[in-house]
């Protein structure tokens, strides 16, 4: 069954290319969402897909180059139909 989630990383995840090799996971996986940094210096995904493929790609996030995800915080999000995985810009 599809659901969304907001999941928030932080550690080291911004200016180190960390929405891109997310936003590169989910598209691999199937996934639809949006990934953006906030300005406490975590990062922000909103995905929508499958609850085993999100899973996966969590696991993924955690082999992006040069990040280092101190902690992984998951919530469930009101459902939401995304047609592609964008990277927001500030």
């Amino acid at each position: 069954m599809k659901q969304t989630m907001e999941i928030l990383f932080s550690g080291r995840v911004q200016k180190v290319g960390f929405r891109a090799c997310v936003r590169n996971a989910g598209l691999n996986l199937g996934l639809c969402g949006e990934v953006e940094n906030l300005s406490d210096g975590r990062v922000r995904v909103l995905v929508t897909g499958e609850e085993v493929i999100i899973e996966k790609f969590l696991a993924m996030a955690y082999s992006c180059p040069r990040a280092i995800i101190r902690d992984v915080k998951c919530s469930g999000y009101v459902m939401t139909d995304f047609n592609d995985f964008t990277i927001r810009r500030e």
